[in-house]
């Protein structure tokens, strides 16, 4: 059974009522059919931009190729503006991506030819039993794509030369879809993306990188870096990862430097780890080759994080990354390799640290080094000094229970109790916390104030006593605090 949103059928209706067609096309039918949630979905039709727009008052079109959004009231934002095109053919692909020139066709067969793979060439044709009063759905499906999706396959439409002649960008999609979907890609397919791997530099940096995000961002991440590499797609858009290829490391790696990072990039794509982190498993040791000294079990590659953090840099700026999304990754290249021994390292270390990498980043870090051990062979992601390292960040990230939390001052306190400074001033800031820490709403300068004003009616030596109490048991709430904090972590 064939379901479609309330507000797509109703567009269809509009468009036939007028005496046109209109058809659910490419992704959303694909998604349909597979049981998955389309991202969007468009209709294509016969009717021409113009008419469109007179139907649908609530559209605009701003392009020279049949496409007019229409606005929906609906509240499910892939549901609130649905893209209607007529169908049409396309000519005189320049720029490896680009048609110089659309033909409007007239029917829903010849608009399908144009679709890049035939999972993508399905549309959905609208019946109404007139007799029930039913609506049904059926599959236009001229190049098998409803076949290829129950076998898990992708395949160009028609002659895949000629799809990719025409937008080079469809080998990029063709291993997205393919590590999106866990589907593999047809051998004359394939075969075709390697010969004409070289025209994805005609491709804007831009529409590259936003493809290559979607692989890294897919459930199987490293299958469509390993495409990109067998197919020559990585020698064109991220020739520096190759470098890596083949380069054995030392004693302490089972994985050449190639592998190496795969590995730690599926261990990121397993943990649902975000953009961020991922990149940077796949980017940390982009500058091993470079660093390399000696060979065998004694190699070195000193320096390899501070060269691998500038090469991420010029390849993140090369894809037009954003400029927050470039220093966040590049820090997580530069710092991978952070020193941490329990006994061995300082709070005052790990402050460091944090200054550096930002205590927004450290969680960011920590799954960068899990995704580098994992990637190195080793059984356990987060072995103790890491466990006990989250603690020491935790805890110094903890504002200390002090008297600079309270709401009021000593100058006010000595104000109200009409005395001069000493250590009964720090004696009344300590009552005052225990106060505020048996009730956190006490913490306001009209409370506080009227609590000083009974602990004036009373002499230094009795506020000595009860100060000496309130410390004791402000340390027992640190102590208790603090064996929290380790529990949490399974630290001692």
């Amino acid at each position: 059974m064939i379901k479609i949103p309330e507000e797509v059928e109703k567009i269809i209706e509009k468009l036939q009522s007028q005496g046109f067609e209109g058809y659910p096309v490419g992704g959303c039918v694909r998604d349909v059919l597979r049981g998955a949630s389309p991202e969007d979905f468009d209709i294509a039709t016969n009717a021409l931009p113009q008419d469109v727009q007179k139907i649908f008052k609530k559209s605009f079109s701003d392009n020279k190729f049949g496409t007019v959004t229409v606005f929906t009231k609906a509240k499910q934002e892939n549901l609130k503006e649905i893209q209607i095109t007529t169908y049409r053919t396309e000519r005189n692909y320049k720029d490896a991506r680009r048609p110089e020139s659309v033909n409007f066709v007239k029917n829903i067969e010849e608009d399908l030819k144009r679709r890049d793979f035939t999972i993508n060439a399905m549309a959905l044709k609208k019946i109404k039993n007139k007799k029930e009063g039913k609506t049904s759905y059926e599959i236009v499906d001229p190049f098998s794509g409803e076949k290829d999706l129950k076998n898990k396959i992708i395949r160009a439409v028609g002659d895949p030369q000629e799809r990719i002649g025409e937008d080079a960008l469809r080998m990029m999609r063709a291993i997205r879809f393919s590590a999106s979907l866990g589907f593999k890609i047809e051998k004359e397919t394939k075969e075709a993306i390697k010969k004409n791997a070289h025209l994805l530099s005609k491709i804007s940096k831009e529409r590259i990188r936003d493809e290559f995000i979607k692989i890294i961002m897919s459930k199987r991440a490293t299958h469509g870096i390993e495409d990109l590499r067998k197919t020559d797609l990585l020698k064109v858009f991220l020739p520096e990862l190759l470098e890596s290829y083949k380069v054995a490391q030392n004693k302490h790696h089972i994985y050449d430097c190639y592998e190496h990072s795969i590995y730690s990039l599926k261990y990121a794509d397993e943990k649902n780890f975000g953009m961020h982190v991922r990149l940077a498993a796949l980017l940390h040791d982009i500058g091993k080759p470079r660093s390399k000294k000696g060979e065998g079990e004694g190699a070195t590659f000193y320096n390899h994080e501070v060269i691998g953090a500038r090469m991420t840099k010029k390849i993140l700026e090369r894809l037009k990354f954003k400029k927050e999304d470039i220093e966040k990754i590049t820090l997580l290249v530069r710092y991978h390799l952070f020193y941490y021994n329990v006994g061995e390292v300082s709070e005052s270390s790990i402050r460091r640290l944090v200054r550096k990498v930002g205590k927004e980043n450290m969680e960011k870090l920590l799954q960068v080094r899990m995704a580098d051990r994992i990637g190195s062979g080793v059984p356990k992601a987060e072995p103790y000094r890491l466990r006990h390292m989250r603690y020491l960040m935790e805890r110094i990230s903890q504002d200390p229970i002090s008297s600079n939390m309270l709401k009021i001052s000593g100058n006010e306190i000595m104000k109200i109790m009409n005395i001069s400074p000493g250590p009964v001033i720090g004696d009344v800031l300590s009552i005052l916390l225990l106060k505020v820490i048996n009730d956190p709403k006490k913490n306001t300068k009209e409370e506080l104030k009227k609590e000083v004003e009974k602990l004036k009616e009373k002499n230094f030596e009795e506020i000595k006593k009860e100060a000496g109490f309130a410390k004791e048991e402000i340390d027992k709430t640190e102590s208790k605090r603090d064996e929290m904090t380790k529990k949490r972590y399974w630290v001692t």
